[in-house]
């Protein structure tokens, strides 16, 4: 039997968030302030009061999540996880849970991160859809059929629900080829670019030359990572992985499925919202759920 936490990506933020954590932990408060240092603005002021629109803004959003989720997984007492896992940006707090980066280290490059993936948007306007109700295969078919646009599976999110990512144009036609295809649902979701796609290849440049100026520690347990769903305990193969993240998709029905797999039976979501636990009920009926928020 064991215990699994997991930490959500880019989505889960809401104004509010961490706000009686700040008032309430007198580590908490130390933590968001150092924080507040490392980015060089007051990013608790939007965490705890901005509007959504500004909580929107990539350079906030990714910051904002990672620090809720690790704050809150570094001021819970006696989390001993036996596996970590995160989705996308959830990578990184998984990171600090299980002692590869310090608190400091992953938060700076977070925020490397943020910058240049909006750098990326900006220069290739380009976006997301979900689909939902048509088997991974035959998503994964209508997006090899596009050769003049870039359209790509980007988030394996549980059975029947599968987001995909490209040019603008790409994914207008693609979800229009997914409908006639059967799928239930194929919508363009309000994101700022191509995440997990071939046009985020300039940010993954920016994010290697980072990722290399950072110590990479031994884990206290494995990470499961998103670009193939495994189980990882070498710092130099965790850190290439999460370089390749940026342009790969994030397999988390896979990763939980091969969690499950390998003995996980609990798994725990640290961090704002419960999406994360919703998609590993849809993945694994038979494991215990819960969250810390």
């Amino acid at each position: 039997m064991k215990h699994a936490y997991i930490f959500p990506g880019q989505g889960a933020q809401f104004s509010g968030m961490g706000k009686s954590l700040y008032e309430q932990n007198a580590a908490a408060k130390a933590y968001f302030e150092q924080a507040n240092d490392i980015l060089g603005f007051r990013i608790t002021d939007v965490m705890f009061g901005g509007t959504d629109e500004e909580l929107k803004q990539t350079n906030v959003t990714q910051p904002a999540i990672f620090l809720h989720s690790v704050i809150l997984f570094q001021t819970t007492p006696d989390l001993l996880p036996d596996a970590v896992a995160g989705h996308s940006l959830g990578e990184f707090s998984a990171l600090v849970a299980n002692k590869v980066l310090s608190f400091e280290d992953g938060l700076r490059l977070v925020a490397k991160r943020a910058a240049a993936m909006q750098r990326a948007c900006e220069a290739n306007p380009s976006t997301m859809a979900a689909v939902l109700g048509l088997d991974d295969a035959r998503v994964e078919e209508i997006c090899a059929q596009f050769t003049d646009e870039v359209v790509v599976p980007a988030n394996y999110n549980c059975p029947g629900q599968l987001v995909i990512s490209g040019s603008i144009e790409g994914i207008k036609q693609a979800c229009e080829r997914m409908k006639a295809a059967g799928a239930k649902r194929a919508l363009v979701l309000p994101v700022g670019g191509a995440f997990h796609s071939p046009l985020m290849d300039a940010a993954r440049e920016e994010l290697a030359a980072a990722v290399a100026n950072v110590t990479f520690n031994n884990p206290t347990c494995p990470v499961y990572q998103n670009v193939d769903a495994s189980p990882y305990i070498d710092p130099e193969l965790i850190q290439q992985n999460i370089v390749d993240q940026l342009t790969s998709p994030v397999r988390w029905t896979q990763t939980i499925q091969k969690m499950v797999a390998n003995g996980v039976t609990h798994f725990t979501e640290v961090g704002p919202g419960n999406v994360l636990q919703g998609l590993v009920k849809k993945i694994a009926k038979e494991v215990t759920v819960d969250g810390i928020s």
